[in-house]
């Protein structure tokens, strides 16, 4: 997904299933075969999300759920998660076997990404040891310390504008089964304040040892990422490097060129990009002739005016 007008059709695996709201009745899939989606309208909601999870835990064998996905909650665009995560704690010893969570699966028409209002999402990875995929969208009041998980595979933050304390936070932490990072860093119009300096432990990585999946995107600072990425240790383990939906240019690109070899690579993401034709042309010669599969799709021009270039991140309101 490289954008928010798309909810998540599947998470570990399993296709998505929407919890039916309470004046809709039929027959409900075994608990272990569908990713669970619980919501409530964003606006004007007949009950909060707390009821519809108390219907859920009591209609569901919850002891079988596998995947589980919290949509909308009611005025999301003022009111945190906090209760939510609250009741999803509670509720740990009824869903022993969950190894999938993702909070605030909302499209624009339910809620604009950065209006999002999250707050503390570690207490869930506290609760629940056994998860392997977790992630979150919306930025706005997240908070994200340092944390030890023994099993969590990955890990997606999707923003418009994420704080570069959640960056510290997640470079901090040590999760040593992590496979995959996705972070939407986002632009400084909607809260992104981070710097390559912030990254440093991600890219050294050294608290992961297992990463073979790093997204780096939707970023402001996107040429001065791929300038970091070019020379930074965590490269030689990767499997894909994503760089895409963010303002990178000539300047990025000729970066990556010029650093360590990426020819082990199986994918390099780029596509939202500002490289020029003659830079595009000497990555998909020197990478795509060595296998690696280049996405260069989505080519933006830049926009021009009071005299200086703008470039944008593809997801930022």
């Amino acid at each position: 997904m490289t954008n928010n007008d798309d909810y998540l059709r599947e998470l570990y695996g399993l296709p998505v299933f929407g919890f039916p709201g309470a004046d809709r009745t039929g027959e409900l899939p075994d608990p272990a075969s569908v990713a669970w989606r619980i919501s409530v309208d964003s606006y004007g909601a007949d009950e909060e999300w707390e009821e519809a999870f108390a219907r859920f835990t009591a209609s569901v064998d919850t002891t079988g759920v596998r995947a589980l996905i919290v949509g909308s909650w009611s005025e999301a665009y003022e009111s945190a998660s906090d209760p939510i995560v609250s009741a999803l704690v509670a509720a740990r010893d009824r869903l022993p076997g969950l190894r999938a969570l993702f909070i605030g699966d909302m499209i624009s028409q339910d809620c604009e990404i950065s209006w999002i209002t999250q707050g503390a999402l570690t207490p869930l990875l506290d609760a629940f040891p056994g998860l392997e995929e977790f992630g979150a969208r919306g930025g706005a009041g997240l908070v994200f310390p340092a944390v030890r998980h023994e099993r969590l595979r990955s890990l997606t933050i999707e923003t418009g504008g994420l704080d570069a304390e959640v960056v510290r936070g997640i470079g901090a932490s040590d999760l040593p089964s992590l496979e995959s990072l996705d972070l939407w860093l986002g632009t400084d119009e909607y809260g992104a304040n981070t710097n390559v300096s912030d990254l440093e432990p991600i890219l050294a990585g050294s608290r992961l040892p297992r990463l073979r999946h790093l997204a780096l995107r939707n970023s402001d600072i996107q040429d001065e990422i791929a300038t970091a990425l070019s020379g930074a240790p965590v490269v030689a383990r990767l499997e894909s490097l994503d760089l895409s939906m963010g303002t990178l240019g000539d300047e990025g690109a000729e970066a990556l060129l010029a650093g360590q070899s990426l020819t082990h690579l199986k994918r390099l993401d780029l596509h939202h990009h500002y490289v020029g034709e003659e830079t595009r042309a000497r990555l998909l010669s020197t990478l795509g002739a060595a296998g690696v599969e280049v996405d260069l799709s989505e080519v933006e021009e830049p926009e021009e005016w009071d005299d200086e270039e703008h470039r944008y991140v593809a997801v930022a309101e």
